[in-house]
């Protein structure tokens, strides 16, 4: 929110999984095993991507030659440096993980694909993507891999007999110019793809419409079709929608989404941004929308039409832990500065209907209803915050939390406590908070801590642009 394209696959059509082809079903766009064997077999498919979602939410691997993917590497599994799970955005190799540094001689892991998460990439000219599961040479999940916190958060759920259902609404920017031409100008002077304020408009410029229109293609060819696009009032912002389903393959989805985003954006003449505050002024946000499920059915409505005893449980538990994990959904220096009042973005732990100054806000009606976390911003890894919000979810209903009354005005004003407004705040609530090891576990907080940590140094001694225009011909 604001604060106060072309593909490029020449002639080729996009791929779309063949039907009938091998057991079992796959949406379209997504792939079995065997409907990957049919595609190599007639020449339609010559590459695969293995990749593990990193610290940042990217995706890091290798391409495999799609024959050798088949014959050794699905069953197989492979290797690669353990560093991608322990290291900061520049991929820097540093000291102070336990998973793996210069004292250990960064070893390799093993990494085993997840074969429900094959998927065409029609942004990529032959290409299949999977994703793959860090496991030690042990075959022992690795429990600081994104992918496993979440899924340890969401086992621990079912215990309740509850599970989470998930849909993810993101915003990010585009420019004008391709991201080589934005680095070799120093990020300055971009000129956002549309101008003004087109919230909710339908009538785009035609290079926008354009790029929108391959994205929803693509997006719909790797089996993620969008449920809405729309610009946002910033000039150049875009929010992506998606419908709702289960948890973790909707953090799957979106590591792909993004990697779509980025691929088309840039053969387009376009960069894309998903900073969470990418000008002053200007906020891309990744909201949570999520439901309580038991027995098949929604439990975030009681029989008597009130929120029931589990919602309330959870509200109260993202009330209490949330402010203590913004390290997961807030990840870096720029995150915080999403957190501005009459913003769109919450600036306190606060919740209620429909209401979106709120942290939390209780939306949809019937079978609809569900939870918006509104916290996270676009820069987060998905299974991060989502695994912030599912082990919130945790706390609350296992010690039957209440929370207070909902917010009927201002949350900016009125709002319960504070969230953290610095990167250094929400490190030293992460490393003191018992609620969060007891969640997490020891290790998987002193290795996000030491993630912060590192994107708080690499700030501290740098003189930035807006220090030298306030204090230049001032000090």
């Amino acid at each position: 929110m604001k604060l106060s394209a072309n593909s490029g696959n020449g002639s080729d059509a996009p791929l779309a999984a063949p039907a009938g082809q091998g057991q079992g079903h796959a949406a379209s766009g997504q792939l079995t095993l065997d409907q990957l064997h049919h595609l190599v077999s007639s020449g339609r498919i010559d590459t695969v991507l293995l990749a593990v979602p990193d610290l940042q939410g990217r995706v890091k691997g290798k391409r495999y030659g799609a024959r050798h993917f088949l014959d050794r590497v699905a069953t197989g599994g492979a290797d690669m440096c353990a560093y991608v799970l322990a290291t900061d955005v520049d991929m820097t190799p540093t000291s102070g993980f336990a998973l793996t540094s210069w004292a250990t001689g960064y070893q390799d892991l093993a990494v085993t694909p997840a074969l429900t998460t094959l998927r065409l990439t029609p942004w990529m000219h032959k290409t299949a993507l999977v994703l793959g599961d860090a496991v030690d040479h042990e075959g022992s999940p690795v429990e600081v891999a994104p992918r496993q916190m979440l899924r340890r958060q969401l086992d621990r759920l079912a215990r309740h007999g509850l599970h989470v259902k998930a849909g993810l609404e993101c915003e990010f920017v585009v420019y004008q110019g391709t991201p080589e031409e934005a680095a070799e100008r120093g990020y300055q002077g971009l000129r956002p793809l549309a101008m003004g304020n087109l919230d909710y408009a339908l009538d785009h410029p035609p290079a926008a419409d354009r790029f929108f229109r391959c994205l929803q293609a693509a997006l719909a060819g790797a089996g993620l079709p969008v449920e809405a696009v729309k610009t946002e009032s910033a000039p150049g912002q875009v929010e992506v929608t998606f419908p709702y389903g289960e948890a973790l393959a909707a953090c799957d989805g979106h590591l792909a989404f993004k990697h779509a985003v980025r691929a088309i954006g840039g053969r387009s003449g376009l960069t894309p941004t998903f900073m969470a505050a990418p000008t002053t002024g200007v906020g891309n946000g990744l909201h949570l929308h999520i439901s309580l499920w038991k027995n098949g059915a929604n439990a975030i409505t009681g029989t008597d039409g009130a929120l029931s005893a589990p919602a309330r449980h959870a509200i109260a538990g993202l009330l209490d832990a949330l402010p203590q994990m913004a390290v997961l959904y807030a990840p870096n220096i720029n995150s915080y500065k999403r957190y501005v009042p009459d913003s769109f973005a919450p600036t306190t732990a606060s919740w209620g209907y429909d209401n979106r100054t709120c942290a939390i806000r209780v939306v949809g009606h019937g079978e609809g209803r569900h939870l918006e976390i509104r916290v996270p911003g676009a820069d987060a890894n998905p299974y991060l915050a989502l695994a912030a919000a599912v082990a919130a979810l945790n706390h609350g209903v296992d010690n039957a939390l209440t929370p207070g009354p909902s917010e009927t005005g201002n949350a900016y004003r009125e709002g319960g406590p504070p969230l953290p407004s610095t990167l250094k705040q929400a490190q030293v609530a992460l490393r003191n908070s018992s609620i969060v090891r007891d969640a997490l576990g020891p290790d998987v907080v002193e290795h996000y801590a030491r993630l912060a940590q590192l994107e708080i140094s690499h700030h501290q001694h740098i003189v930035t642009d807006a220090e030298r225009h306030r204090w230049l011909t001032r000090a």
